[in-house]
């Protein structure tokens, strides 16, 4: 037992030492986000002018997006996975939601809280740099939102089983397109009622074109401008049913090379991303704004912004997310 003890007790002190040592080997980050317009904080309610193509003063309503597959680059630009914290509410896995609204007043269909910041942990090193991809991961961006865990049961930023997840989301009134829909004397206050509204308003000019009377005079409809932003091009046997590709993946990869991730942030500007947009006018026969569809003449500025290709044209540098 004498000769037995020694050789037990420096097991044990060897084996406090390593858990001590990799417990201490890990750091913490908190990836610091901001959403400004034009420079200027953004806050739901708060108007902003000179926005857009047309120059035009928009309110927004709404701003979340999903960020995933974050990395922390050495001078060399080796990459190391941020293993996030897995907190419940904001993160998932390798995803993270974004939120710059809560809920409240002027922030329509929303949820309370506020979510501005990444966190997890990386082994310590000498990081100069941040990368991540603007989006839902494939595996994760097609299944039933009424059952999966926090953020991804938020079905506001849900479009269907094909589709999948909306990765950007932001609402707002402009000066050509104020957001309230004039049904029945009502504001409407998601994009479903939105979209119901407009339907019956079709519904009831046919009904008045076919039996040759002129329909009832009702305020000019507007639906205000959106942007959302999700893979398209999604096929699947049923509704249903998830698909095994999608054309369309529109997943943004952004890398910033030069990133202090104790001193910098990274900033989402509304402005830049619809600097040659046209807010005050949508498409006929399309959704309100931009929300990804390949045939909306609304989307060809808004895509380039976020740095993706759209029809004929090439992927160009995205210009949605900045540091400071």
């Amino acid at each position: 037992m004498k000769k037995v003890l020694p050789a037990m007790v420096t097991a044990l002190l060897l084996a406090q030492a390593g858990s001590t040592f990799a417990a201490t080997d890990e750091m913490k980050v908190s990836l610091a986000f901001d959403a400004v317009v034009g420079g200027k904080p953004f806050a739901c309610g708060q108007s902003y002018d000179a926005i857009g193509s047309t120059k035009s003063r928009i309110t927004p309503s709404d701003l979340r997006f999903y960020v995933s597959e974050v990395e922390l680059l050495d001078s060399a630009g080796k990459a190391t996975p941020l293993t996030l914290e897995q907190d419940e509410i904001w993160q998932y896995k390798n995803l993270a939601l974004l939120d710059f609204e809560d809920g409240k007043e002027a922030c329509r269909n929303g949820n309370a809280g506020l979510h501005k910041a990444v966190t997890g942990t990386v082994p310590k090193g000498d990081y100069k740099g941040v990368r991540f991809t603007l989006g839902v991961p494939f595996e994760l961006n097609h299944g039933d939102p009424t059952i999966a865990p926090s953020p991804l049961n938020m079905t506001a930023m849900f479009w269907a089983w094909q589709s999948g997840y909306r990765f950007v989301k932001i609402d707002m009134a402009t000066s050509g397109q104020p957001q309230l829909a004039e049904a029945d004397g009502k504001p409407a206050t998601d994009m479903k009622e939105k979209l119901a509204a407009l339907e019956k308003i079709a519904a009831a000019k046919a009904a008045a074109a076919k039996a040759g009377t002129p329909p009832a005079k009702k305020p000019a409809q507007a639906a205000g401008f959106s942007v959302h932003l999700g893979s398209t091009g999604c096929a699947a046997t049923t509704l249903t049913s998830p698909p095994s590709q999608c054309t369309n993946p529109n997943r943004v990869t952004v890398t910033f090379d030069t990133f202090d991730v104790a001193k910098n942030v990274i900033v989402a500007d509304v402005a830049s991303l619809l600097q040659d947009a046209n807010v005050d006018v949508n498409a006929p026969d399309s959704a309100p704004g931009c929300m990804s569809a390949v045939n909306d003449a609304d989307c060809p500025g808004v895509m380039a912004a976020f740095g993706l290709p759209f029809g004929d044209k090439p992927a160009a540098p995205q210009r949605f997310f900045t540091v400071r």
